[in-house]
């Protein structure tokens, strides 16, 4: 990786990690569809007045609206709306460790779909991350009963599994398209439709969203944390292997936890810290690039003649 994606990495990483104690808090000011809907749209508005400002297209071709709408259906309702209903019974940094579970998926899914071979490492990482899930459910399981906070936490899993699909689905159909103008419509067509549910099952309180303290986290979250941070990814998605690019934020669920105790005071259990753990190592493991056998035999060989 060059020193752009790096920078890219690390700007990513500080700008997420930071960004799950605010959505929590939000959920506790504005209904959570009517704000994951704006967060959306304002996001594809923003990026698509930046596109304009460089002079570059914003309509897609014809062809390209079918899976504009599958991907936006994979990133908007599977991973969004799916995360924020779940997010309102988990706590912040636990939320980011289930939904980090991503890079886990993305390594059979592109194993599959994007042929990027799934070795041994990988398998062995897979299965320190299953344990890592465990750990952190290992309360739940223990007196298994279906509840909301258990509910939560597996619609969580879902919700890492949904962008696990749509970085692979980027990644097939996507790998040379213009990624402002792709996050643009992965937004905005997933974020109206959310919006029109949300009209009609949710209040409306017009003193909520004219006060100014909520408009700036809605515009943090929306324009920093939404729009600029998936055009960011979306580019580094395109820039390495898709698993390797998943691997590099996983300091995102760590930092999230940090934040979590630190800010909003969520508690950090025994449980909850192995699982981190397991899972963190499961995704390092899988991202090492060890020498087989045969290639250090190799290399001794040639140094020895």
């Amino acid at each position: 990786m060059n020193i752009r994606v790096i920078s890219a990495i690390a700007l990513l990483c500080l700008v997420w990690g930071s960004l799950w104690g605010l959505v929590k808090h939000s959920l506790q000011v504005f209904p959570p569809f009517l704000f994951t809907s704006l967060r959306l749209i304002l996001a594809a508005v923003t990026l698509m007045l930046l596109q304009l400002i460089l002079k570059k297209s914003i309509l897609p071709k014809r062809g390209e609206w079918k899976s504009l709408i599958i991907l936006s259906a994979l990133v908007c309702l599977g991973f969004y709306a799916t995360q924020i209903f779940a997010m309102q019974f988990v706590d912040s940094g636990l939320s980011a460790v289930l939904v980090f579970t991503m890079p886990i998926f993305i390594g059979i899914l592109a194993h599959y779909v994007l042929h990027e071979r799934l070795n041994r490492q990988k398998v062995l990482g897979l299965i320190l991350g299953t344990l890592g899930l465990i750990a952190i459910l290992w309360p739940q399981l223990l007196h298994l009963s279906w509840n909301l906070s258990l509910a939560g936490e597996l619609l969580l899993i879902g919700s890492g599994f949904f962008w696990a699909m749509a970085t692979v689905y980027i990644k097939k159909n996507f790998a040379t398209y213009d990624k402002i103008k792709l996050t643009i419509w992965q937004m905005l067509i997933g974020g109206i439709a959310i919006l029109i549910g949300a009209l009609i099952f949710e209040p409306v309180d017009i003193t909520v969203w004219m006060n100014p303290l909520n408009q700036s986290l809605l515009f943090y979250i929306a324009v920093i944390g939404t729009g600029f941070a998936f055009a960011l990814w979306n580019w580094i998605v395109s820039q390495v292997d898709t698993f390797i690019a998943s691997i590099s934020i996983m300091c995102i669920p760590v930092l999230s936890l940090c934040f979590g105790a630190l800010i909003w005071h969520e508690p950090l259990t025994m449980n909850i810290l192995m699982g981190a753990a397991l899972i963190c190592s499961g995704i390092v493991m899988s991202s090492l690039k060890l020498k087989s056998k045969n290639a250090q035999f190799n290399y001794c060989s040639k140094q020895s003649r």
